[in-house]
């Protein structure tokens, strides 16, 4: 009977290496498992934290652009206050042009250009120069270059915040020609 005993404790002892074999290849088949998890988790936690990033930054760019508009606008309907004291600074009576009163409203037009200029507004000179659509708006006139501007015309921050309103006609007689044969090294 020992020998049984000893036939069946072996039995059992290989049972229990090989029971333990199976938890220790299921254990490996778990930890495998897990470190692929933990991986995903950790690219799609990389992945999200770019992706706000790149959130931040275009809003950011989107809120810089919305303020941008906004201040042209304003600074658009400003302009129309510009152009009336430049009209009335141009229509003073000649009795008149020394009064104090003149001078006051010479004084608030050029603190009114000095501020527009620190903003980044500019003046689109027009005459003589050849007529380009993208600045100016031809009312008359037929021809490549501006002869005569009714309206001022203003950028912002390189871009056209309000076209000069012009007539068009033929090139000053001083100009220089541009065709490329005329054109020196």
């Amino acid at each position: 009977m020992t020998q049984k005993n000893d036939v069946r404790e072996e039995a059992v002892a290989t049972a229990e290496e090989e029971g333990a074999a199976e938890q220790n290849g299921a254990a490996d088949d778990e930890v495998t498992r897990l470190q692929g998890l933990a991986a995903d988790y950790e690219d799609r936690w990389k992945r999200s934290a770019a992706e706000f990033i790149n959130y931040k930054r275009r809003t950011e760019q989107e809120r810089g652009e919305l303020i941008k508009s906004a201040n042209g606008t304003l600074i658009r309907e400003f302009l129309t206050v510009l152009d009336d004291l430049d009209r009335t600074l141009a229509n003073v009576p000649d009795d008149q042009a020394e009064s104090k009163w003149v001078e006051g409203v010479q004084l608030v037009a050029r603190k009114f250009r000095t501020l527009l200029e620190r903003q980044g507004v500019t003046v689109i000179d027009a005459i003589g120069q050849p007529f380009d659509p993208v600045i100016h708006e031809a009312v008359g006139g037929s021809g490549t270059h501006v002869t005569d501007e009714y309206q001022r015309g203003y950028r912002f921050q390189g871009r056209t915040l309000r076209p000069t309103i012009v007539v068009v006609g033929d090139p000053p007689k001083d100009a220089t020609p541009t065709k490329p044969e005329n054109l020196q090294a």
